[in-house]
């Protein structure tokens, strides 16, 4: 079940002028649909100025993506805690599972669960595919520095395009779970396992 359309709470405090936009921007694209929805407008329901917006965001589609970003740099964090020893797939198994343990129900990426309510543009869709690309390459650089590989061979990148994907999928599901989602961790943990533990059979360190 998705989500209905849910306006940002405004009974937060508000820690930057980030969250103000981002915050303004859902109000926006819940109230006008993305496309019809301009940085003037959501500076002026922020409160601040245009060179504010892009002191954060890049475009009007970045907006999405904060959760996202901010996983990125956690699951680099959490490739280079795993053991040195470890073995390759199962270690890039639980760095994943270890970042999707930071979503729940009170965190969950608005585009996941609104994206319909607010007639998405393809843009959209690049700026998610670029998020995609980003962990790819994350996990395929840990995986041929493991596996003795260039990270840009066929072996690693694979391996990271089959996680990344898997991880998606399992997002949508946890997103489509709608209140009673409870932790994505045991949705990514899995959906990564097969992946685990098809290619754990077939890859070795060289």
């Amino acid at each position: 079940m998705v989500d209905s359309p849910v306006k940002p709470s405004r009974g937060r405090p508000r820690a930057s002028s980030r969250e103000l936009l981002e915050d303004a921007a859902f109000e926006l694209f819940l109230e006008n649909t993305y496309a019809k929805t301009t940085v003037d407008q959501i500076t002026q329901r922020a409160g601040v100025g245009r060179s504010t917006f892009f002191n954060y965001f890049v475009g009007k589609s970045d907006v999405f993506w904060g959760d996202v970003d901010s996983a990125a740099q956690s699951l680099s964090d959490a490739l280079a805690a795993q053991a040195p020893d470890a073995p390759p797939l199962p270690a890039m198994g639980a760095a994943l599972a270890s970042v999707a343990g930071g979503f729940g129900p009170s965190r969950v990426p608005w585009i996941l669960t609104q994206y319909p309510h607010i007639g998405a543009a393809g843009e959209v869709q690049a700026s998610a595919l670029a998020r995609f690309a980003q962990w790819a390459g994350i996990l395929a650089t840990f995986a041929g520095v493991r596996l003795g590989l260039d990270p840009a061979s066929m072996v690693p990148r694979s391996i990271a395009y089959a996680l990344t994907g898997a991880v998606v999928a399992a997002a949508q599901e946890w997103a489509a779970a709608g209140t009673a989602r409870g932790s994505l961790e045991p949705y990514v943990a899995s959906a990564v396992a097969p992946i685990v533990a098809g290619y754990g059979e077939g890859v070795r360190r060289s």
